[in-house]
């Protein structure tokens, strides 16, 4: 597939996998809370520290980078729960996620922190409140992926594409 392809797909991609991480999340701190959509054997008594605060984050954080607006903050917030959750509860237990049943947390910690980084992607109700133009996908300055070189896809230093200057 050429690689101009992958590079327009990005943004929709980017945005699925936040809806998905979004959705599954929120379910797992709503099957906490409310034994809803069940598969969890019970819900957490309210204010019992530190599942119900958990499943709280869960819910709100998931229900957050669902929608998109606020992706950055509310996985920051996610991911580090996570990792509270694999230290405190899982880590004592074995070292290896396979071996002390810490693989939800760890996968949920990574991917969040992912998408701290790269924003919420297409497909996010924050797009309805952003300018026109920006909805478009159009910006003035438009960044190209960076490759493992330090370079870009596109063969200019610094991540970012911008017309060459007039006269060169």
């Amino acid at each position: 597939m050429p690689p101009y392809l992958l590079h327009r797909a990005q943004p929709y991609v980017l945005g699925l996998f936040r809806i998905v991480v979004g959705l599954l999340f929120a379910f797992h701190g709503s099957a906490s809370l409310f034994g809803f959509p069940g598969g969890r054997g019970g819900t957490v008594p309210a204010g019992e520290w530190p599942g119900w605060y958990a499943a709280v984050i869960q819910l709100v954080g998931g229900l957050l980078v669902l929608a998109g607006p606020g992706t950055r903050t509310a996985a920051f917030i996610a991911s580090g729960s996570m990792a509270f959750a694999y230290f405190h509860v899982h880590q004592p237990q074995a070292l290896l996620p396979l071996q002390n049943g810490g693989e939800p947390s760890v996968l949920f910690c990574w991917a969040l922190l992912l998408l701290v980084f790269t924003g919420p992607g297409a497909l996010s109700l924050g797009q309805l409140w952003a300018p026109r133009a920006t909805r478009a996908g159009a910006s003035p300055v438009v960044e190209a992926p960076v490759t493992a070189e330090g370079g870009t896809a596109y063969g200019r230093p610094g991540g970012v594409t911008s017309p060459a200057p007039l006269g060169k």
